[in-house]
């Protein structure tokens, strides 16, 4: 039986905190979703930040739901070095078990 090769989704633009519970909600264990590019606790801060109030608002609200989706046992986050001060951040899905499906269902009703 062949099974469904891991995927990577690397977003053009930045994401909402909406599509990244869209994406761990469908995701099979071992896809990666690139969720950001820079420094996230710099770019996610009201004081360091560079991006527009808004902008930075949404990426405020994305690192949330992405650490409550690890803590909640549906991610690992893992980060990729890509340069000085700047990093790939990588959710990995996980298997999804008995114990999960309320954060899953949670995640639904989110999206």
């Amino acid at each position: 039986m062949a099974t469904k090769p891991f995927t990577t989704v690397r977003a053009n633009r930045p994401i909402s905190e909406i599509e990244f519970c869209a994406w761990v909600a469908q995701a099979i264990p071992g896809d990666r979703l690139d969720y950001h590019r820079g420094y996230l606790a710099v770019d996610a801060d009201k004081v360091t930040s560079d991006l527009d109030p808004n902008a930075r608002a949404e990426l405020a609200c994305l690192r949330d739901r992405a650490f409550w989706s690890e803590t909640a046992g549906l991610v690992h986050l893992v980060q990729q070095r890509l340069g000085q001060d700047r990093f790939a951040y990588l959710a990995i899905a996980r298997p999804k078990t008995s114990r999960t499906a309320r954060a899953v269902a949670q995640l639904a009703e989110a999206a």
